[in-house]
């Protein structure tokens, strides 16, 4: 029989991992030690943060202890940071200075914002990556006057809506809402479009398909001066953090670690990553929540398979669409399923069941409560 595996690090406390550790909870851990490192104990739900600036939620809904998972499942927990990985060495570096060796190693650390790096750098500029860092500057900031939203895809629709209705803010923030040159939900149907659209002008929302940039201290988008502007909020997707391509893993172009169909290293089939942090060599799998969360039970049988000394035989296949719940801040939300769409306040109250059904299946398994 082969060896079990002495020690599984996962590095990072990513989405993809909250399923790995479910999945430990409820079959045992797959080697004879495992290890969770993550810089924070709990993991913010993005899709929760937006009814937390509208006044829908508490600020603190939306967490999962994934430091109390960790510990349900028998794993050790390591608050830290990875800063470096040796993988030939089966060793990796914290950020505390600590040296961690493993057998097996997976990574789901998310991505790091982009925004300084796109627009240029500025007192005013919160990227909305990595999400708990976002939440922390917001709150310390409070209802800004006039703010800039920056990026046109789901996260940068919703925060545009959830900022013009921030909670207690009076009078209500005016919002500039600049999309890009792609415009306003480029990988969403004609029909969703039309009804964010619809939304953003009856709330008042400004809207401009130009491209933002920081010019001698002022927002521009195209030929358009934006200022005065009191913040802006950069929703413009992930870029891959400088360690992964230190190191000797393979990585694509952008420097994201290179993955196979099994979410398997094909430089160092040890190391294993999801989510934000990874990209498919075999096909393209945006950078996006969603396929986070369903490729983590992939990720967990490939663990568990590689720890027993077995070849990883699970693929996440994204499915031919998912289903996004746009949150409007005032109640309601807009449903979007390929080419279909829906609007109102029963969308809303379906976002908040779905939302509060994922947040509470983890909580029972931590042990903890849910704040609502």
């Amino acid at each position: 029989m082969p060896r079990k595996s002495k020690h599984i690090v996962l590095i990072g406390g990513g989405h993809a991992h909250v399923a790995v550790l479910a999945d430990w909870i409820r079959h045992g851990l797959p080697a004879q030690r495992a290890t969770l490192l993550t810089p924070n104990r709990n993991l913010r739900y993005s899709g929760m943060v937006p009814g937390w600036i509208a006044g829908q939620y508490d600020r603190d809904a939306g967490l999962i202890d994934v430091g109390g998972l960790a510990e349900r499942a028998g794993a050790q927990f390591v608050l830290g940071r990875c800063t470096g990985l040796e993988p030939d060495a089966f060793r990796l570096r914290t950020g505390g200075g600590q040296a961690l060796e493993f057998d097996i190693a997976s990574i789901n650390t998310g991505g790091i914002g982009r925004a300084r790096g796109v627009l240029g750098d500025d007192r005013r500029l919160v990227d909305i990556r990595p999400i708990e860092a976002f939440a922390r500057q917001l709150a310390a900031l409070g209802p800004q006057k006039r703010i800039a939203v920056i990026g046109g895809g789901a996260g940068g629709t919703e925060l545009a809506f959830a900022l013009r209705n921030w909670q207690d803010a009076d009078p209500r923030p005016e919002i500039v809402f600049v999309t890009g040159s792609d415009g306003l939900l480029p990988e969403m149907s004609s029909a969703v479009r039309r009804r964010a659209r619809r939304k953003l002008t009856a709330q008042g929302i400004e809207t401009i398909a130009e491209d933002a940039r920081l010019e001698e201290g002022r927002l521009m988008a195209g030929a358009c001066d934006l200022e005065p502007v009191d913040l802006i909020v950069a929703a413009l997707g992930s870029a891959a953090p400088d360690w992964p391509g230190e190191s000797s893993l393979a990585t694509d172009g952008e420097g994201f670690i290179l993955v196979d169909r099994f979410q398997r290293s094909p430089s160092h089939p040890h190391i294993f990553a999801a989510g934000d942090v990874a990209a498919r060599s075999d096909r393209e799998v945006p950078h996006s929540g969603v396929h986070a969360v369903f490729a983590g039970p992939v990720l967990a049988r490939n663990l568990r398979a590689a720890a027993a000394g077995e070849n990883p035989h699970s693929v996440y296949r994204p499915r031919w669409n998912n289903l996004y719940l746009l949150s409007t801040g005032d109640g309601g939300a807009i449903a979007s399923y390929g080419p279909f769409a829906a609007q109102g306040r029963w969308v809303a109250r379906l976002k908040h069941a779905i939302d509060s059904r994922f947040i509470s299946k983890y909580a029972r398994l931590a042990g903890t409560s849910v704040t609502s």
